[in-house]
Order: C-alpha cells, then structure tokens, then sequence
C-alpha cells in the first residue's frame, strides 16, 4: 500500500501546519467569493458570499402587491444561490485533497 514512499521522511507536524495553512487560505478565499441568482426572468436577484450569508436582495417593485409569486421566486432564487456556494465548496475541497498529495515531500 506504501510502495515507494519512505514513511521515515514525512514530518506529520509539518503536514498538519500545511493542512491548517491550506485550510486558512481556502476559507478566506471562499468567504470573498459572491454568488448571485436571479428568479422569474430577472424580478427576483440575491447575492450571498462564500460564507452563505445575504449581502444583496433585489425585489422588482411589481412583485410586492403579489405574495404568493413573491414567495415562490424568493425560495427558488434562495436555493439557486445556496447550491452555488455549496459547490463552489465541494470544488474547493477536492481540489485541497488533491494537494495532500505532495505534502511531505
């Protein structure tokens, strides 16, 4: 299962810091990261950050006399921008566990 890797050679303190570092370093990536979906032809627009949390929410001003529309292209626009972010941290992970495999040499 080793073969050619000379366990002897990996420092697993120094694999750990470059894990945490990595780690660090994508966690401030994807926090400025901004992911925004539109609903019902553009009258519906929210922006979140890596972070899942609402920084923008356009409502088109002939929406609001419409409660049920209303609520209907909110919850669509809401999940379209939640299933970004969270491939957008899907994509980041795997793409970490890609990289552990040049730690240690």
């Amino acid at each position: 299962m080793f073969e050619g890797i000379d366990l002897s050679k990996i420092n697993l303190n120094e694999m750990m810091g470059q894990m945490n570092e990595m780690a660090e370093k994508a966690k401030d990536a994807n926090s400025k990261q901004i992911f925004t979906a539109k609903a019902g032809a553009g009258m519906i627009s929210i922006s979140i950050n890596g972070n899942s949390e609402v920084i923008d929410l356009q409502i088109e001003d002939s929406l609001l006399e419409d409660k049920d529309s209303l609520n209907i292209l909110l919850i669509s626009a809401m999940n379209d921008v939640i299933k970004q972010a969270q491939n957008n941290q899907k994509n980041m992970a795997m793409s970490m566990m890609g990289n552990l495999g040049s730690m240690g040499k």
